[in-house]
């Protein structure tokens, strides 16, 4: 940090396992990766290229080799797996990983109806390859899941091979987790954690508001993602405090004798 500042809550040092921030990669150049890693790498743990935005972007290699070589992992989104899963082209898929070096892939079915005990095979495979992200949660705004189901889901993966799982929200924050207005669902959230550990769960929350709910409940250290690399920076403020949304939180936690 650039000076001292009291009661500042304790973040998690990398490598992380909560306090995870995902950052959402849409298409970035790689002069746009540099800048980005400049400014904010310190703060990122992982990247996610978006859906299958690394079909199309070009120069992926040399920008990947950026990631890399500041130390930040990258993974293709779920969309992309589910692209070649339709295609009946699983082989290929973990072909591409190890073409471009991948040592994280993203499992999901927000897209592709697929059979739950399906999803966990191919889990359980790619974790022989690869560190395994499983997303839980359907793209489809109409496709409401149960919390019983959720917790049914994420358990289930996780026991597959999944290291984490992910809560579903798109990179819009109005699917999945939340309402169509972006409103979390927080019942579904508490009932989740109930049962599943908080570090082991990766929560899609592109939205300041949806941020700021979730380190409210679960402090400093959740686990956060898709993330815009403009917000990246601003999250960390929110994290630790030094933002209008959370300014009062930690200090009212402190003066309580809380830990923060």
């Amino acid at each position: 940090m650039n000076y001292t500042l009291k009661s500042i809550p304790e973040r998690a040092a990398k490598p992380r396992e909560r306090g995870f921030t995902m950052a959402m990669d849409k298409g970035l150049s790689v002069r746009e990766v540099e800048d980005f890693l400049e400014v904010a790498g310190e703060y990122v743990d992982i990247v996610k290229l978006g859906w299958a935005t690394s079909f199309v972007t070009p120069n992926l290699t040399k920008k990947l080799d950026v990631y890399r070589a500041a130390g930040i992992p990258t993974y293709f989104g779920g969309t992309l797996f589910e692209a070649f899963i339709a295609r009946n082209q699983f082989e290929d898929y973990r072909r591409v990983l190890d073409k471009y070096q991948m040592t994280f892939a993203e499992v999901s079915d927000g897209s592709l109806d697929m059979p739950h005990d399906e999803k966990c095979a191919y889990i359980a495979k790619l974790a022989e390859q690869v560190t395994v992200l499983s997303e839980v949660g359907s793209k489809d705004a109409e496709k409401i899941i149960p919390p019983y189901m959720w917790i049914r889901l994420m358990k289930a993966e996780l026991e597959a091979g999944a290291w984490k799982v992910i809560g579903e929200a798109r990179e819009g924050g109005n699917v999945g987790l939340f309402r169509s207005t972006g409103e979390v669902r927080s019942g579904l959230v508490e009932e989740i954690l109930t049962q599943v550990p908080f570090e082991k769960i990766l929560w899609e929350a592109p939205q300041k508001a949806q941020q700021v709910w979730f380190i409210k409940l679960l402090g400093a250290n959740v686990n956060l993602g898709n993330i815009a690399p403009s917000e990246v920076i601003p999250l960390e403020t929110i994290r630790l405090g030094l933002r209008g949304d959370t300014f009062d939180h930690f200090l009212n936690m402190e003066k309580a004798g809380q830990k923060i």
